[in-house]
Parts: structure tokens; C-alpha cells; sequence
């Protein structure tokens, strides 16, 4: 049994995308896949069949560490791992597989990471413009032909969890659900208007629908706006688990979200999602599904990248009007008036 351990990336819409690179190496031959990772990411790759185990880093995001990496390394020396597939570019990330004298260590040539890779390659952007596609490059032949066919995403939900999720967050049981996910901690260039958020949450209680709102604990007071005091806009940022935003996504209607990690847990559920983008682009890192309703407007001055808009008006995002994404989740097959609305 070939055995691999995958160094996986920092960011929730990443650690989605590479369980495409899971699924390739599982459709090469008989591997076990264990992911070194940080901590939060293990609710994550607990909901992918082909992970044998997540191995939780012990270090924060941008801390070196070298003494705990080499003590790691050696720790991990003792598993057997034939392989090494490293998804970071950077140099200390590719400590840990070295450190534990795995035979072969792949990756892109990053940070100069001569030596202490032994299957370096060379990354042609244009070849793999998408963030997928690098990833499951990386789990083929270097000579194999590009760009690769890859399998989206699919998490599986925890269903025992799902039992008890409307009940400890106080849950309507009568009424589908709708899940925003208004975060944008990269800036609010890639954040729709709390107010369009909040326009659409009130239509959509009106049709007939709870709305959930999903997020960080840094998301709460941006839910608290959204929510104000609509009934039945539930503000559960920073009340929930990152596992257990995957099972409620899992039981939503539809989602509307920024370009953010949770929109890529949406998509790899398969949940109809209505996408907004504005400073960024889906060129690059797009959600992975067919139930998917892109909205960006393409203004002359977009995708920019910026954290904060330079012309000051963020109109890639203020155009979109509510009235358009209710459009875009009804083309979905959600957010038409329900029946229970009569009836009340």
C-alpha cells in the first residue's frame, strides 16, 4: 500500500480544493492519504472518505518553528510514508517531509526549496491558471499532460450532527433555510453590501424561508446588521463549529456568499449557491460545482485585488442589486414563495 502524506494549505477554500487531489491519487492505485494541516481544517478532512487521518501542525500560521518541525519530522518518520505531496509553496513547509526522510518530496519549486525537495516542478501559470488544477498536478506524473481533468470536491456531512444542529441553535423545523455568509476578512472589496444582504434576507422571510448567517466570531457584528430585527434571520457567526457550518450548509436550500472559504464548503456539498464577486475574480479559484450562479459584473476597473476599492466606490459590488442574486437562486430552483406563507 503506497503511502502518501499531503502538507496541506492554510485557507478553508484551499483544504476544499485539494480533496480533488485526493480523489486522483485514490484513482492511481492503492494509497492510505493522511494530511498534515492545521488544527481547524480536521472537521474538514474528517468529511473527505479518501483521508485516512488529519496530523494537526503544531504551529500557527507564519511561525517557523524549526525545533518543532524537526521533532515532528522524526515523529512522523516513524510512519512509513513513501511519498511527500507538498500544496505550500514556502520554504518551511516543505521542513517537516524532509525532516522525516520520506523518499520522495513533490511540490512546486516555491521558495527554493532545492535539497530539501527531491520531485521539484516547475510552475507554468499559464498551463494551470486554476488553484485545483495545481494542486492535482501534483499527484501525477510531472510528465503528464496538462491541464489535468480533475473531480470536484464532495464533502460528506455528519448526519448525527445534523440531528441536533436546528435544535441547539434554536432553529425554525417549519421553514427551509437559506445560509448567508457575508464574511470578507481579505477586505471589503470582496464584501456585498450589509444592506443588500439585509434586503434579500427580509424578501426571503417574506416568501417563506429562515435565513442562517455563517461566519467567524469577526463576523458577527456584519450578521448583526443583516439580521437587525428580522424574524427568522438567525445570526449564527462565531456560534458554530467550522464542522458544523459544513452539516447546516449541508441542509440549507441554497447559499449566497462573498468569494470566501465557506463559499467553496457550499459548492463541495453541492448546494445551490448564488457566488458574488467583485475585487476578485472566478477565473482563478471559483466554486467547484455545477449548482453555482456567478455573479460579477466585469466593470473596466475589475478584478483589481485589492483589499479596499482605489476609486473608492466599490461598484463591482454595490450594482449588484438584491433583486438580481433573488433572480439568480430562483434560476437556481430556490427562493420562490413557499406554500406555508399562505397559510400563516
Amino acid at each position: 500500500m503506497h503511502r502518501i502524506l499531503v502538507v496541506g494549505p492554510s485557507w478553508v477554500g484551499d483544504m476544499v480544493m485539494a480533496q480533488s487531489l485526493f480523489v486522483t491519487l485514490k484513482r492511481g492505485g492503492p494509497c492510505e492519504i493522511d494530511v498534515l494541516a492545521p488544527g481547524w481544517s480536521l472537521p474538514i478532512l474528517a468529511r473527505m472518505p479518501e483521508v485516512r487521518r488529519g496530523v494537526a501542525m503544531p504551529l500557527g500560521h507564519g511561525e517557523f518553528g524549526l525545533g518543532k518541525r524537526w521533532a515532528l519530522g522524526r515523529e512522523l518518520a516513524a510512519e512509513g510514508y513513501d511519498q511527500a505531496i507538498l500544496l505550500p509553496n514556502s520554504l518551511k513547509s516543505a521542513l517537516v517531509p524532509f525532516f522525516a526522510r520520506i523518499p520522495l518530496r513533490t511540490g512546486f519549486r516555491g521558495e527554493m526549496r532545492y535539497g530539501l525537495l527531491n520531485d521539484l516542478r516547475l510552475l507554468d501559470e499559464t498551463a494551470l491558471p486554476m488553484t485545483v488544477q495545481r494542486f492535482v498536478a501534483l499527484g501525477r506524473p510531472a510528465d503528464a499532460a496538462v491541464p489535468p481533468t480533475f473531480h470536484n470536491p464532495r464533502l460528506l456531512a455528519d448526519a448525527a450532527n445534523q440531528a441536533t444542529l436546528h435544535s441547539r441553535l434554536g432553529l425554525a423545523d417549519d421553514r427551509p433555510g437559506i445560509a448567508f455568509m457575508p464574511g470578507a476578512e481579505y477586505g471589503p472589496a470582496k464584501q456585498w453590501p450589509l444592506p443588500h444582504y439585509a434586503a434579500l434576507a427580509r424578501e426571503l422571510v417574506g416568501r417563506g424561508y429562515q435565513v442562517w448567517i455563517l461566519g467567524s466570531a469577526k463576523d458577527h457584528p456584519a450578521a448583526e446588521e443583516i439580521a437587525a430585527d428580522t424574524v427568522m434571520v438567525h445570526n449564527l457567526a462565531g456560534r458554530t463549529q467550522l464542522g458544523d457550518a459544513v452539516d447546516l450548509l449541508a441542509l440549507a436550500e441554497a447559499a449566497v456568499t462573498n468569494d470566501s472559504g465557506l463559499m467553496h464548503v457550499a459548492a463541495a456539498l453541492d448546494v445551490p449557491l448564488v457566488a458574488i464577486y467583485g475585487s476578485s475574480s472566478p477565473e482563478h479559484t471559483p466554486p467547484l460545482s455545477a449548482k453555482v450562479s456567478i455573479r460579477s459584473l466585469g466593470l473596466e476597473c475589475s478584478p483589481c485585488f485589492k483589499r479596499v476599492c482605489p476609486l473608492g466606490h466599490t461598484r463591482c459590488l454595490v450594482d449588484i442589486s438584491p433583486a438580481s442574486v433573488l433572480q439568480a437562486l430562483e434560476t437556481l430552483g430556490a427562493g420562490g414563495a413557499r406554500m406555508a406563507v399562505a397559510a400563516d
